[in-house]
């Protein structure tokens, strides 16, 4: 079942293109990655979804209920957490906090208590005297208190340190095996590669691809490097499915896309020292989507 359904999805700003004609789904239960360099798209589709901002023309439904029609009854099952949060500046987060709570009809209080616990938040704070990255942790806990069936994150670490990244990772790894769908926008491409189970990638308000992140590295070129006890001759590695061949004195390198058997095969007839094979990160795949879209 698909909790989140985006169809032809297009926003324009008067002349100028938001999103053009996005569509993907989201299945139950997903960690779905939602990747692009800033003002690629990203944000605009997210506030489209929460009905925070009207279609130009397609369609976008949650739980199989329309998004713009059906609004106030699917936010109830959505946590949320934007790019940048604002809050009431003379607010303690506590007030905040169950203020936000109050929209839910449910007791959060324990629920809240619990994440400020986990992200090291001092609920007894004003939000002024708050640092960005002690506002986010808010804005953590507010999208998480009430126990969201769709949680829905726009590049959600900026301004989190290392070690909270990591805490928020783990939070959102247990959401998800509660039965929590997530979606996750991001212009950090670890992030994604570490989280998600699939990824749509947005560039200039049109969607690239949708793809499993298993099968865009399976896809794509392993990076060879080898050491042998002598020089190389580059003419050993002359086969097709090899690109960017570069040698140093003993050591060769090279990016190889293909049945890896008879490349091994030459690897053991070689006196080798040393040898890596290495998937490419995201990163790369990223770049060579962008790369061959220009």
């Amino acid at each position: 079942m698909s909790v989140i359904e985006v169809n032809g999805l297009t926003k324009m700003y008067g002349r100028t293109k938001g999103i053009e004609n996005v569509s993907f789904s989201v299945e139950e239960g997903e960690i779905f990655g939602f990747i692009g360099p800033n003002g690629a798209g990203k944000s605009t589709t997210i506030r489209t979804l929460l009905s925070l901002i009207y279609p130009t023309s397609g369609s976008a439904s949650i739980f199989g209920k329309d998004c713009m029609k059906h609004a106030p009854e699917i936010k109830k099952e959505i946590g949320y957490l934007p790019s940048e949060v604002f809050y009431y500046d003379n607010m303690k987060v506590i007030d905040l906090l169950n203020y936000s709570a109050s929209f839910y009809k449910k007791d959060c209080s324990h629920r809240i208590q619990e994440l400020a616990d986990r992200m090291d938040l001092d609920l007894k704070k004003k939000i002024d005297d708050l640092s960005f990255g002690n506002k986010k942790k808010v804005g953590i806990v507010q999208g998480l208190l009430h126990s969201p069936k769709l949680i829905i994150l726009d590049e959600p670490t900026s301004g989190l340190d290392p070690l909270m990244q990591q805490t928020f990772f783990e939070l959102l790894k247990e959401e998800n095996q509660k039965g929590a769908t997530i979606l996750f926008s991001s212009h950090i491409l670890s992030e994604v590669q570490r989280l998600c189970d699939r990824v749509a990638i947005i560039k200039e308000g049109s969607l690239i691809k949708v793809e499993k992140i298993s099968t865009l590295k399976e896809n794509n070129y392993k990076k060879f490097k080898i050491e042998t006890k002598t020089k190389i001759d580059p003419n050993v590695f002359s086969k097709a499915g090899i690109k960017e061949l570069k040698t140093e004195g003993n050591v060769i390198s090279f990016l190889f896309k293909g049945n890896l058997n008879p490349i091994l095969k030459e690897i053991a007839s070689l006196d080798v020292n040393n040898l890596w094979i290495e998937e490419p990160d995201l990163e790369e795949i990223f770049m060579h989507f962008y790369q061959r879209e220009s």
